[in-house]
């Protein structure tokens, strides 16, 4: 685990109040206009043509190196009231985006520093520094990070890093037309999720749940966590996420001690031949 992640300080370590993301998908309409703001503000390129995905009218179909949000267009059967047995669909609509873990792989596993931890503490990489090799993409618990196939550097959300050091919110938060991603000081939107949660189910909406915003999750809260209506497996994330490199530590001890071992055993050979 790196020595940002255990609260050591370090360069780039959060300086002020951590900001974040709260999606809020009971009042996304599927727009896609966070899309279309993060693409211009962020000269994304476009996806390939337009073509039938088989997701609904989900043209994107999943985070990318050019598409670092995504408005996932999801049709749930249900069961309707009439006539009996018929089944009904059931919208669910959700933006996606990089999730800026508290103990986030992808930092722990580059080997050029080319991924950093902002003042604000968000995750960002900088491409001018990435070698392509990769490693972030395969340690991401989300699947968020994604590599260019002209060159293998790869790409994802910054929440707009330029625009925060201005004091500007990021670009897909400013134009979201129903407020479903709010952007703002992470314990802020961790409380006001609370709220939103319990109205919810005082409206007997009681599928409503929170995901990512636990500090004591696998990756340790999410920057960016979201308000699902359904479980996380029908949004296509991970119901259970952890930081993949929780366990190199003790691996490592184990590979030096094997090492040790084995180099152990060479000098005991060697010197035994000798005499």
């Amino acid at each position: 685990m790196s020595v940002t992640q255990l609260g050591m300080p370090t360069i780039g370590a959060p300086s002020e109040a951590r900001k974040g993301f709260f999606t809020d998908t009971s009042l996304c309409i599927g727009c896609k206009a966070c899309e279309v703001a993060c693409k211009e503000w962020n000269s994304l390129p476009a996806d390939k043509p337009l073509e039938l995905t088989g997701q609904s009218f989900d043209n994107t179909s999943a985070l990318g190196a050019d598409t670092w949000r995504h408005v996932a267009f999801i049709e749930k059967k249900v069961p309707a009231a009439e006539p009996a047995g018929a089944e009904g669909i059931r919208w669910l609509m959700s933006s996606d985006v990089c999730k800026h873990c508290t103990h986030a792989a992808c930092l722990d596993v580059c080997p050029t520093g080319a991924l950093f931890r902002t003042e604000h503490g968000t995750v960002v990489v900088q491409q001018d520094i990435c070698n392509g090799c990769g490693y972030c993409v395969s340690a991401c618990p989300y699947g968020v990070i994604d590599q260019r196939p002209a060159d293998g550097r790869v790409f994802k959300c910054t929440m707009c890093y330029d625009r925060l050091g201005v004091g500007e919110e990021p670009a897909c938060a400013k134009a979201c037309p129903t407020q479903s991603i709010q952007y703002g000081e992470l314990d802020e939107l961790r409380e006001r999720a609370d709220a939103r949660v319990a109205e919810l189910h005082t409206r007997g909406q009681d599928e409503a749940r929170l995901y990512g915003r636990d500090p004591d999750g696998g990756v340790g809260g999410d920057g960016a966590f979201f308000l699902l209506l359904d479980e996380p497996e029908t949004y296509g994330l991970p119901p259970d996420p952890v930081v993949t490199t929780r366990d190199l530590p003790v691996m490592w001890k184990r590979a030096a001690a094997a090492a040790a071992g084995l180099l152990a055993g060479a000098a005991v050979a060697f010197w035994g031949a000798r005499k």
